[in-house]
């Protein structure tokens, strides 16, 4: 499975929407992405990339794609 496979994953099985409405997806403007749901987020990206996210980028994840932008550039993952 290819990170971006990965990466959409969790945001469709945490978020429970289809894979469709991931590039709109964000933080508050989601039934399921409130604060329990952000955490719930954050731990299941840092376990599915086994990485430990820094508390200003967990912070900084406010939708679907600036996720990306943050995993990419800071973590080192390849979408």
């Amino acid at each position: 499975m290819s990170n971006i496979e990965r990466y959409n994953k969790v945001f469709c099985d945490v978020m429970q929407v289809d894979e469709e409405k991931l590039v709109d997806l964000r933080f508050k403007e989601h039934e399921y992405w409130d604060s329990v749901g952000h955490m719930t987020l954050i731990a299941a990206l840092e376990e599915e990339f086994d990485i430990m996210l820094e508390t200003e980028d967990m912070m900084s994840i406010k939708s679907y794609q600036e996720g990306k932008e943050i995993l990419s550039k800071k973590y080192n993952i390849v979408f």
